[in-house]
Order: C-alpha cells, then structure tokens, then sequence
C-alpha cells in the first residue's frame, strides 16, 4: 500500500520503490542536528555513486549546457560543473579528513532545513524527463545526487546553491559581498516548489 504523500505523486509502479529510497535518504539527513551530522550522512549517501553513475550525471549536465544558446552555455558551462563536482570534490575531501567528526555546529535555519527535506522525494519526480532520449538519463537516483549536493553546500558550508559569480540571463550573477551572498533569482521561484533557490542562503538582491 502506498501512502497518501506517495499517491499525490501518481508514480508509476516501477517507481514507487526508487520514491521510497529517496523518502528514506530525505529522513535520515531530516534527523541531522548539526552540520557535522549531515556532512557524514551526506559523505555515506554520495560514496555509493560508482563511477558510471557519475559519469552519467556529468553526461546529461553535459547534454543540457550544450542546449543553451551560445556564449551563455560557454560562460556557464564552468559554474554547472563547479556546482555539482566541484562540491562533490569537496565534501569527499571533507570526510577524508574527517572533519565533519569536529564540526559541531547546528544547522543553519533548521525549519529551512526540514521543509527542505520533505520537498525532496517530491521534487526528485517533478522534473519533466519525458523527452530524454537515454534511458540511464532518466533516473531519480541522478536527481537526488543534485539535492544531496546543494544541502552540502547550502545547509554544511552555508553557501548559495549556485556558485558565486555564476551568470544568468541579463547581465545578472551571484555575487559575495563580505560574508553575505546576494542573488536576483533568490525569490523569482517560489512556484516551483522544488527548485533550490527557495532553501538558499543568498539574500535577494536588487534589479540594477
């Protein structure tokens, strides 16, 4: 019997199981109390990646840059990858080191942090996929590794889910002014539930 949350969902059969996986990876990072706890959930969480899994991931960022017009896609191409393995770089280093073991600091905006992670098993199957041609495109286990990194960065180094200095649309980026980050799409996305923005550290910035 599926839940009422999971029937909303209105997945199909073969994925229910894959929505029950993530619903349980969104419980265990909810029961984080400090950023020291969530870094090593996340560490245990994003270790069973292989290298095809990541592979497949950085194939379909890939895939989705190229379909944005030039020189965009040549200016953000950068940032994508800094956002996804460049911070997957730096949360392995981080439990190699051990420093999530010292790091007892409590979670920024813990209420941010749990409406976070009842979003999750939610957003996983609310991106439209439908037209993606490769099958191992389409599987929410890539879409959670996007979630499982932008908590690292927002909820364990406090840092927007973008990278600073990442372009958008118009001339505008994310910009780091001291200790505080400022972005214009900060609360452009607040109908879309899952998008990452709505959790972010980043204040929002004004149209120049």
């Amino acid at each position: 019997m599926l839940t009422e949350k999971e029937e909303s969902v209105r997945l199909p059969e073969t994925l229910t199981w894959a929505y029950r996986v993530i619903r349980d990876i969104a419980a265990r990072l909810g029961a984080a109390q400090t950023k020291g706890e969530l870094g090593l959930i996340l560490a245990r969480e994003i270790q069973r990646y292989s290298m095809f899994d990541l592979q497949i991931i950085g194939g379909r960022l890939n895939n989705e840059i190229d379909h944005l017009p030039s020189p965009y896609r040549e200016s953000i191409r950068p940032y994508f990858r800094e956002q996804l393995f460049g911070k997957h770089h730096q949360l392995l280093a981080m439990h190699h080191r051990r420093e999530f073991d010292r790091m007892n600091t409590p979670l920024r905006d813990p209420e941010t942090f749990r409406k976070f992670c009842e979003i999750l098993p939610e957003g996983c199957f609310a991106w439209d996929d439908s037209g993606e041609r490769n099958p191992y495109f389409r599987n929410p286990k890539n879409r959670i590794f996007y979630y499982l990194i932008a908590t690292f960065t927002m909820f364990v180094l406090d840092e927007p889910g973008h990278p600073v200095g990442m372009p958008f649309p118009g001339g505008f980026s994310v910009e780091q002014r001291g200790k505080d980050f400022y972005c214009l799409i900060r609360d452009k996305e607040k109908e879309v539930f899952y998008s990452i923005c709505n959790f972010c550290p980043a204040h929002q910035s004004e149209d120049r």
